[in-house]
């Protein structure tokens, strides 16, 4: 079998596999790289030392059996007998449902999600999107702090697991999209410095140096993360990515690594004969990362859309804090304008980061299933000093609403796990880290960040305590018993409507029209023949519809069709979706 590294600071390498070792030879033909035949097969250990250093795993390792600080493992992707016949399946139209694997079920592992994907078809999402699966220290996180990027986090089932997931979920008619991060890894069990720069103190991150992309060294670099996610798509048969904080992937150069990274996948995508995805996660707003290369720009197919969320959240819960503040000075003018423009920050001044930020979307150019729309995230519900979701504050009536707002906007819908049935669990920060300096850091650092807003430091979960990941596992049994029953069945009826009603998957976002009252708390829009009304104030609300014939397609609480006056009635902290020929 032929092994290589990419290690351009070494003198020598030695490859370990085993129990056996041999001297790599240089790469002639490739500066940098070492390369040279071992006997393995799939499951051979093996690890790479440089000149005289310990052994350490393959940068491009595909498992890691003993988490990241072990050996690597060969793995043989050709042995695993693939069931599903599956042609993929785009954005346009699609609900996406994000999945944290290790609090999906309790039992945390690739194998008991896959159990649970019946459920998602009959919710009627059309897209799983994994939160992160590479190998972390430890047994239990969120994943956003993996290393081996080429890797399945072993305590989730390793890459036999993820490929009986994708093969399920794809038996199933379920896309699978997976969230990987390229912008940091890991603190611990992180060696690529050690063989090459693929650090750069030329730009820094909330998370350190960044990645090198643009300095001396960048090219291999580049080519890592281009095949690490060339290899989740095409090993592994995931149908998009999700990408991490693209806004900190520091470029310089002429030819941006994302745009890079989108040809590549679209040339996948061509080779393979499927619909392949990428959505960015960014937040500055900026109408290059969705727009093709065609008209310069960076060529992703969506990002998400915090704005959306913003506007939501501060209209459902009054909240003001830090990045909430522009969106509560009047939520259902941000609401109106994010429902027709996209962003609510498109050139405007933003207080929160003290300066204009966001560029206006063409709305004539970029269509709506470009920006996904969420009222919850892991994000936004986990980086909350106490992980508590919307369903812990707000009646059962306002959640209805928020999920009319999320499911009938212009964008791509997009779930977090347990929001359906209004979870009672929360889902709070947590770890696992096995080096103690660095979990009492986090630990102290946690709760030091949120006692500058006033919380006690024993009101604030502590990451290391296995009861904190415990807290956040979904409870399986809440959607068999009300209110949860009730709210999974309002939301299994409004993604219904989406199949059923082609205005709500038109991708014109020009076309939505809005219309609001911000002291009666009501908000209208129309998108095509059908009309959207949530009413988020607690007396009844009328909504002027005009005249006309009215169908009601679906209502949180019974009403009745507008009467000569052109008003609907719409009772307090409810909603209802109407078709208006």
């Amino acid at each position: 079998m032929q092994f290589e590294v990419w290690a351009p600071q070494a003198d020598r390498v030695t490859l370990h596999c085993d129990g056996a070792t041999g001297a790599l030879e240089r790469d002639p033909q490739r500066a940098g790289w070492w390369s040279g035949q071992a006997r393995a097969r799939d499951g051979s250990r093996y690890g790479f030392a440089l000149d005289d250093g310990p052994v350490l795993p393959d940068p491009r390792s595909r498992r890691q059996p003993d988490g990241p600080d072990g050996l690597s493992a060969v793995v043989d992707h050709g042995q695993y007998a693939w069931r599903a016949v599956w042609a993929g399946r785009g954005l346009p139209g699609a609900v996406l449902y994000e999945l944290h694997v290790g609090t999906f079920t309790r039992e945390g592992t690739l194998d008991a999600a896959a159990a649970r994907l019946e459920h998602l078809v009959e919710l009627g999402v059309t897209h799983v999107e994994l939160m992160p699966l590479c190998p972390f220290p430890g047994r239990h996180g969120w994943g956003y702090e993996g290393v081996s990027l080429w890797a399945v986090h072993e305590p989730y089932g390793g890459p036999e697991a993820l490929k009986r997931f994708v093969d399920r979920a794809h038996e199933l008619g379920l896309a699978v999209v997976l969230d990987v991060v390229h912008n940091h890894l890991g603190p611990s069990g992180n060696y690529l410095p050690l063989f090459g720069p693929y650090f750069t103190d030329t730009h820094h991150t909330p998370w350190g140096s960044a990645v090198n992309l643009d300095a001396p060294g960048s090219d291999e670099v580049r080519a890592f993360l281009v095949g690490s996610a060339l290899a989740w798509l095409r090993d592994y048969r995931i149908d998009g990515l999700r990408l991490d904080a693209v806004h900190a992937l520091h470029d310089t150069r002429a030819r941006h690594f994302l745009e890079e990274l989108s040809a590549a996948v679209d040339g996948l995508a061509d080779e393979l004969g499927r619909p392949l995805s990428l959505i960015a996660e960014s937040d500055l707003n900026d109408p290059r990362f969705i727009t093709p290369r065609t008209e310069n720009g960076l060529g992703l197919h969506a990002q998400w859309n915090d704005d959306f969320h913003h506007a939501v959240h501060t209209a459902l819960t009054g909240e003001s804090q830090a990045y909430y503040a522009d969106f509560a000075r009047d939520p259902f003018a941000a609401l109106a304008k994010t429902l027709t423009g996209g962003y609510f920050h498109d050139g405007t001044y933003s207080s929160f980061r003290g300066r204009v930020h966001g560029r206006p979307l063409d709305r004539a150019r970029v269509a709506g299933h470009r920006l996904l729309g969420y009222s919850q995230t892991h994000d936004q519900i986990g980086n909350r000093a106490q992980g508590d979701r919307l369903a812990a504050h707000l009646s059962p009536g306002l959640l209805a609403c928020a999920a009319a707002l999320t499911l009938t906007a212009p964008f791509t819908p997009m779930l977090f796990m347990g929001e359906e049935w209004a979870a009672g669990t929360p889902w709070q920060f947590f770890t696992d880290h096995t080096d103690p300096e660095l979990a009492e850091a986090v630990r102290r650092g946690r709760r030091r960040e949120f006692a500058q807003h006033g919380w006690a430091e024993e009101d604030v979960p502590d990451p290391q305590d296995p009861a904190t990941r415990e807290r956040s596992c979904l409870d399986w049994s809440e959607p068999d018993r009300e209110p949860h029953a009730r709210v999974l069945a309002w939301y299994r009826r409004l993604i219904a409507l989406r199949r059923e009603q082609p205005d709500l998957t038109d991708p014109d976002l020009a076309d939505t029209k809005v219309a609001h009252d911000a002291e009666a708390r009501w908000l209208a829009f129309r998108r095509g023949d059908v009309r959207v009304a949530v009413n988020l104030g607690k007396e009844p609300a009328a909504i002027p519809l005009g005249t006309g014939r009215v169908e009601v397609l679906a209502a949180w609480d019974p009403v009745r069709a507008p009467g000569p006056d052109g008003l609907l009635q719409v009772p307090g902290e409810s909603c209802v979706v109407l078709i208006q020929p």
